[in-house]
């Protein structure tokens, strides 16, 4: 469509046809679908589980509940759902609902064509506005949705309240012909959610006894935590009922997949002061913190554990390896598992603790998940560690705890250049022998993080011992750490 076209008249003779917006969002995705191409790009892991489902409600002209708990694209994907909809589309210029030209629904549209016919001027919107997103806190009005009586607007018009024209108007009415998202719609309150009714099926708006016949145009998608249905509040049913589809939303099923929307969403700074390589296992690690943290027994599983908590993480990985380079004057570094202890802070701000989490502390907590991400790791690509064994059995590990036994100390300083955190870990022959027979394709470059992973694991099946230093981690057999503690 010519967006050049002023008028009335001319938009007719281009042979403009009105079609309402859960048509146009409809008859685009069958465009997509029928070419082959993406209508949700960017969002991951769902291809065969919510984007299918919420193809077929659009498809189904649905006004959409996404439920799910927090970090799961919920958002972004009512966003997404704008690039269905038509580039441009004509409106009544000075309209405050985005009046069709060809059928006007406020007073102003329709007066506007009646009086000037085919010179009625228009404007045209592009797609981007015409989305409209409301948090549903508590304090929201039926006025802020709906509308109410402007007594300035009275006053500067001269007429009286019976008037129609002296309504203002809310943001669905002004939402009209546009895709309106409410989030949290579990916390707007009982009575407002009641107003909705009338807008999701007839199309009535009461605003202070004015009963308005004004048929809206609006697509409704709504989100929902299914944990707010039982601690800030519920969807009424009536409401729920009004809903075409619900679709149930969920967190990523693999670290693969955790990876990839990491790495899309992370903001990394261009600017950085060294060269920082991340070992894929690092990436692992980070990722794999989270699907701990789902199952841990000190945090609220209930609430959730956002995508959120991996990427700022992640931020904070690269940040704490910038840190030890700027310190140090080096151009280049590789992370480090220490650096793994600086994303404490991104997890212990995500996670809600249960109360014995409570009780032991966030940081502990987050040193637990990281150690549990650890161990988890550890067995994918190593050996399990039994607990009991026969006396004569040989351990692939033996030969890893016997050079520490016969070393008096081994410390990783944090503020140790790249030469000497190499020269401390290719030390221990022993580790190169595990690398060797159970990662041969492992990189060059991620053997060092891949060797004092595996001390950290060992640690953590109380192999080994490790204790913080001044500046660093101090690690020492079981039996020279319990003499010494003696």
């Amino acid at each position: 469509m010519d967006v050049s076209i002023k008028t009335l008249g001319d938009l007719r003779k281009q042979g403009y046809q009105s079609r309402s917006i859960k048509s146009e969002l409809r008859e685009n995705l069958i465009e997509n679908i029928q070419k082959g191409e993406a209508s949700f790009t960017g969002i991951h892991g769902y291809d065969e589980t919510v984007i299918p489902q919420l193809e077929r409600a659009i498809l189904s002209q649905h006004n959409i509940n996404l439920l799910g708990l927090r970090g799961q694209a919920k958002t972004r994907l009512a966003r997404l759902m704008v690039q269905l909809l038509d580039e441009y589309i004509p409106v009544i210029a000075g309209s405050e609902i985005n009046d069709d030209p060809l059928m006007p629904i406020s007073n102003f549209g329709k007066e506007q064509v009646a009086l000037l016919g085919d010179k009625t001027p228009i404007s045209w919107i592009h797609r981007d506005k015409r989305f409209y997103e409301k948090l549903a806190t508590p304090d929201v009005t039926i006025s802020d949705l709906i509308g109410d009586i402007d007594p300035i607007k009275a006053a500067n018009l001269k007429l009286s309240y019976a008037d129609e024209r002296v309504i203002h108007f809310g943001m669905i009415p002004r939402a009209n012909r546009s895709i309106f998202v409410i989030n949290e719609l579990p916390d707007l309150q009982s009575r407002i959610q009641v107003a909705l009714f009338n807008i999701l099926e007839e199309g009535d708006i009461q605003i202070r006894g004015f009963q308005l016949r004004l048929p809206l145009d609006l697509q409704f998608v709504f989100t929902a935590n299914p944990e707010d249905y039982t601690n800030r509040g519920s969807i009424v049913t009536p409401l729920k009922d009004r809903i075409g589809s619900q679709i149930l939303t969920h967190y990523p099923d693999s670290i693969k997949v955790a990876k990839t929307i990491t790495a899309q969403e992370a903001k990394l700074q261009d600017n950085r002061v060294c060269e920082i390589h991340i070992p894929e296992l690092a990436k692992d690690l980070v990722e794999q913190i989270g699907f701990e943290a789902r199952d841990s027994e000190f945090v609220d599983s209930k609430s959730g554990i956002s995508a959120r908590m991996s990427i700022t993480a992640y931020e904070n990985l690269l940040s704490t390896a910038e840190h030890r380079c700027i310190a140090s004057g080096s151009g280049s570094t590789s992370i480090r598992f220490a650096d793994i202890l600086g994303m404490i802070p991104s997890i212990i701000g995500k996670v809600e603790l249960v109360y014995e989490g409570e009780q032991e502390g966030a940081a502990f907590v987050a040193e637990k998940l990281i150690g549990s991400a650890s161990k988890t790791l550890f067995d994918t690509y190593f050996p399990a560690i039994k607990k009991l064994k026969h006396e004569d059995d040989k351990d692939v590990y033996d030969d890893v705890l016997q050079w520490f036994f016969e070393q008096s100390a081994f410390e990783l300083m944090d503020d140790g250049t790249e030469k000497e955190y190499s020269e401390a870990l290719n030390s221990i022959g022993a580790l190169d022998n595990l690398l060797t027979t159970f990662m041969p394709e492992a990189k060059a470059k991620d053997k060092l993080f891949i060797k004092e992973f595996v001390l950290w694991a060992l640690v953590e099946y109380k192999k080994l011992n490790k204790k913080r230093i001044v500046k660093g981690f101090e690690f020492k057999d079981s039996y020279g750490a319990y003499l010494s503690n003696l």
